[in-house]
């Protein structure tokens, strides 16, 4: 690979990185319920998803347990969103970015009984040092605590949902997971809605700039960013992809920063155990690359 092609893979994929990060600015500037949000953000993907599946013209024979467990995932994903998205409402982004991190972990811990895989002792040795960096955040950060809490159960639930789709794509096109993650997702939230009695037509229409930032969301932070995360990964190895992956929450919270100001600085404590999921984090990825 020349060094100009592989600049271009890097560019994408940190461009990529860095529009996940602005996810949690979006959920916070959008006035709209979580739920809400949730359904717009998910429709709007499964539309653009299904415009370039029109376009890209290929036909994939789909079992029926394999559309019906992604569809499932969907509802999972739907859960996800929902409660990042509502952890983003009573803290900020900085709180919800950061504790979201620990993701990883729970992937460590689901994932052997998923995919049948051995635990690592290290794995759960450095699991440690997670729930350490997220005692202190909570100890110290205590008036967020049920923004903290919504954000370690949206991290279970997306560790839930990647390691079930790592099952799919074995058989199955990473396009075809996401639309019917997608399409499972508005489905799951409709009916939520129905059955809570929230729904109406109105109240899914976003009003004045929540227009652009659902459009941004569904459009940009979904569908495009998905597609171009798979792409990259034809030319960077895995490795490089999940280092890259995990500077998401600094990107958010340096957005954050900028778009928010003071309401997004913290104690000297946040930032101590932040720093210690963060290198956790990090350490982690880099003992897998060497299994």
């Amino acid at each position: 690979m020349n060094i100009s092609n592989k600049s271009h893979y890097y560019f994408i994929l940190h461009a990529t990185v860095l529009v996940w990060g602005f996810t949690g600015v979006l959920g916070k500037l959008i006035n709209m319920p979580s739920q809400i949000i949730v359904l717009d953000r998910m429709l709007v993907a499964f539309l653009s998803l299904l415009i370039f599946w029109y376009f890209k013209n290929e036909n994939e024979v789909i079992s029926n347990s394999s559309r019906c467990q992604m569809l499932f995932v969907g509802l999972i994903t739907a859960a996800h969103w929902t409660t990042f998205f509502e952890a983003l409402k009573v803290s900020n982004v900085s709180v919800t970015l950061c504790c979201l991190s620990s993701c990883s972990f729970f992937v460590a811990l689901i994932e052997p009984v998923f995919l049948k895989t051995k635990v690592k002792p290290y794995e759960l040795f450095l699991s440690i040092f997670v729930i350490a960096g997220i005692s202190i955040i909570f100890a110290f950060e205590n008036k967020y605590s049920l923004g903290i809490i919504l954000s370690i159960i949206s991290a279970l639930l997306a560790a839930l949902f990647s390691v079930w789709n790592a099952m799919l794509i074995k058989e199955n096109s990473s396009h075809s997971i996401a639309l019917y993650n997608m399409l499972g997702g508005v489905l799951a939230m409709t009916i939520y809605l129905i059955v809570t009695g929230n729904f109406s037509l109105y109240s899914l229409i976003p009003q004045g700039l929540d227009w652009i930032y659902i459009f941004i969301l569904g459009v940009i932070c979904t569908a495009i960013a998905f597609l171009l995360g798979i792409e990259v990964l034809k030319k960077l190895s895995p490795f490089t992809v999940s280092i890259t992956t995990n500077l998401e929450p600094i990107y958010g919270v340096i957005l954050a920063l900028f778009i928010f100001g003071e309401n997004e600085i913290m104690s000297f404590e946040f930032y101590l155990g932040s720093l210690i999921i963060l290198i956790t984090i990090l350490i982690n990825a880099y003992l897998k690359s060497k299994e």
